[in-house]
């Protein structure tokens, strides 16, 4: 979330943040917002009877505020199939993997007991299916030998600081095109067949 804020910040970029909603009162990203100027608003789940109730809350409240562009950012709930439909193309999540690699919790100690070499990060449009959805942009980060789930999320973390104001900017200039499960973006260059193996050295 702060590194969607600090891109809003630059001249030049298409989007704009107008509001930070939080399930949780007591989550930190509410008072990084209020320090720079932006609206906020908490609906706390525990107040509804069940999740349809909640996610028509958190709907009236974001056409309220004419929302057009939904940005996940450590939100932990399943959003129902209803409010995804709803909003469909138009809400989108990172997640600390090469999706569809990997979906769900737990996912650094996974993908290290894997034996995998790489795994990486992906911004996706968001759909009913946890962790599913068309790719906007992924960043490949090496699974190194001495690697832990602390370590190896660290160095994730550093791209999906990276990647997910990217595939903002990429929405505010309307750049990317929805194809069926396929995300296209104009004008984009083709990505460079530069992996190697970390595991092997001369």
């Amino acid at each position: 979330m702060q590194a969607l804020v600090r891109a809003c910040q630059e001249e030049d970029f298409p989007a704009e943040i107008v509001t930070i909603l939080s399930n949780n009162p007591d989550a930190a990203g509410l008072d990084f917002a209020k320090a720079h100027n932006i609206p906020t608003q908490v609906i706390n789940h525990r107040d509804f009877e069940n999740r349809e109730d909640f996610d028509e809350a958190v709907s009236a409240y974001l056409e309220e505020q004419q929302i057009d562009l939904i940005c996940l950012a450590g939100f932990m709930r399943l959003l129902t199939p209803e409010f995804v439909n709803r909003w469909r193309d138009r809400i989108i999540n990172i997640h600390p993997s090469l999706l569809p690699a990997f979906k769900g919790l737990h996912v650094h100690e996974r993908a290290i007991e894997s034996g995998a070499r790489f795994t990486g990060c992906t911004v996706h449009v968001v759909r009913p299916e946890m962790d599913d959805g068309p790719i906007i942009a992924q960043a490949v980060v090496p699974i190194l030998q001495e690697d832990t789930p602390e370590t190896l999320a660290a160095r994730i973390l550093e791209q999906e600081h990276r990647i997910y104001p990217l595939a903002l900017r990429l929405m505010g200039e309307r750049r990317v095109k929805i194809h069926g499960s396929v995300a296209r973006i104009t004008d984009a260059p083709e990505p460079e067949a530069s992996l190697t193996n970390p595991s092997v050295k001369d």
